[in-house]
């Protein structure tokens, strides 16, 4: 059972940096074969693509409110996100997600409805 956990998140004043985790269990191939996401929601606001990487591909992609602050990367089965220099509008739920079918991270744009996993979420605070 494909099985996808996030920690990290937590209470960070503006200016503070957090690392998300998201350890993957259950895959058949190794996460290399897949597109892995990280998205995040506030409350009243739709699902934003804050993330993704598709190492098969060779695609990393950010979204431009997070690029040049956040990076992704990946160690064998766990996905990480380190965000530096939080701001109060990074405060969300993150979400990690997989697309078994390697689609949905593309160069240019994060597509969550193209991801078929997703774990239960983190929160990220930003506050002074």
């Amino acid at each position: 059972q494909v099985q996808l956990v996030e920690s990290g998140g937590g209470l960070v004043q503006p200016g503070g940096s957090l690392r998300l985790s998201c350890a993957a269990s259950g895959f058949t191939l190794d996460l290399h074969y897949y597109a892995i996401g990280w998205f995040r929601q506030a409350p009243g606001k739709e699902r934003e693509g804050v993330s993704c990487i598709n190492t098969a591909a060779r695609i990393t992609h950010y979204s431009d409110s997070v690029k040049g602050r956040f990076t992704i990367s990946r160690d064998k089965n766990t996905v990480y996100l380190q965000m530096n220099g939080l701001k109060p509008e990074d405060t969300a739920v993150y979400y990690c997600a997989t697309a078994d079918s390697g689609y949905g991270c593309y160069p240019t744009k994060n597509v969550p409805r193209e991801y078929d996993n997703w774990g239960q979420g983190t929160q990220v605070t930003v506050s002074s």
